[in-house]
This record gives structure tokens, sequence and C-alpha cells, in this order.
């Protein structure tokens, strides 16, 4: 089974990202317990980068994830936890978009 990254970008309604950035990072130990995971971390736009950023904006975060196999990734959306937080949050956000990749 090959590497499987993850990128997150995670779109918040208008000033909901602190709240929803507070409930992610409750459940990021669940996550990192997962068989399979790798990495699982949400970031958010650098201050002062300069002109070589492209900025994500005040209400959106990126989760960096890293999965052993798309088995792993599969089990992780389906998890108790996963469920949990979606539905704790779903009525927080404004959009999502996943990106799943392999290694080149």
């Amino acid at each position: 089974m090959s590497i499987v990254h993850v990128i997150a970008v995670i779109t918040t309604k208008p000033g909901q990202r602190a709240a929803v950035l507070d409930l992610f990072n409750a459940n990021v130990p669940a996550v990192l317990a997962e068989d399979g995971c790798i990495a699982y971390e949400g970031t958010i736009d650098t201050e002062n980068a300069g002109p070589m950023q492209s900025a994500f904006g005040p209400d959106t975060f990126v989760v960096v994830e890293k999965w052993s196999s798309m088995e792993a990734l599969g089990a992780h959306a389906r998890s108790p936890h996963m469920k949990a937080y979606g539905a704790s949050t779903k009525d927080m956000l404004a959009d999502r978009a996943i990106h799943i990749l392999s290694p080149a």
C-alpha cells in the first residue's frame, strides 16, 4: 500500500474559524491514535509571509494529513469520532474541499 496525503481546505462561516478549530483540536488526539495515521494537523495562514503567499483568509484553515494507505483513510472517515466532529461543525462550515494525493 502506498502513502496517502490529504489536504483538506475548510472554510467556515464568517467568524466561526476559532470555534471550529477548538472542536478540531479536541478531536486531534483521537485521530492521531488511529491505525495508519502518520500526521494530522490543522494549519492557518502564516502572518507576514509576504508576496510569495496566496492567503486562504481569516475564515479558512487547512488540514494536512498523511495516512499509511487508502484503507486507513477510509476507516478514518468512517470513525465515530469523525462522524461526531462532522455533526458538531456542519452548521458552522461554508465549504470544504478534500484533496487526496499520492507521492509523485
